[in-house]
């Protein structure tokens, strides 16, 4: 899983750093600014950020505003940098000094959380409506009356040109009905 330690001071950043690949999490992208830490963001797609209560360009509530959906934060500031809002389940404070089975266990938490919500999605997409349904169906039975071929075969070619494409079964099904209308 990404992670992303976020910190004004790069020395912070660094031992931090230290800190999670001591634990077993390595590979970690270091930030200055939120600038950099939003691009790291776009770049991983999903992940946790681990920040202080500011960076070099902004607070976190800024960059917690701007959060990506497949991202979590850990923000690790002192008790009086405590925020007063923390109604987000994309969000956890932890007060300094920091206890590292504290961080483990909310990293931990916060990654399967991500895991979690990445699945579901990817099950939304892969469900189906009727009319949907019935697209693919009508593009495999054209297949097969024009092209002799049998149903799993047609399925077979309808799933391989989709992956070739780049585009889902639906777009592609649409495509070959449309193509043999002409």
């Amino acid at each position: 899983m990404n992670i992303i330690v976020a910190f004004a001071k790069s020395e912070d950043a660094q031992k931090l750093k230290s800190i999670l690949s001591r634990g077993g999490y390595d590979g970690g992208v270091i930030c200055t600014s939120g600038v950099q830490a939003l691009s790291a963001m776009d770049d991983l797609g999903s992940g946790v950020i681990i920040c202080g209560y500011r960076l070099s360009d902004m607070l976190y509530s800024e960059l917690l505003e701007d959060l990506p959906a497949y991202f979590k934060m850990i923000m690790i500031a002192s008790t009086n940098k405590a925020p007063t809002e923390t109604e987000s389940d994309n969000f956890v404070y932890l007060p300094t000094p920091l206890q590292r089975t504290d961080l483990f266990s909310t990293l931990n938490i916060m990654i399967e959380g991500v895991r979690r919500a990445k699945k579901k999605a990817k099950e939304r997409r892969m469900q189906r409506s009727d009319a949907d349904k019935k697209v693919i169906e009508q593009a495999k039975a054209l297949l097969m009356d024009r092209h002799h071929m049998t149903e799993p075969e047609a399925h077979k070619y309808l799933q391989k040109c989709a992956m070739d494409s780049g585009t889902d079964m639906l777009e592609t099904a649409e495509m070959i009905i449309s193509l043999t209308n002409i």
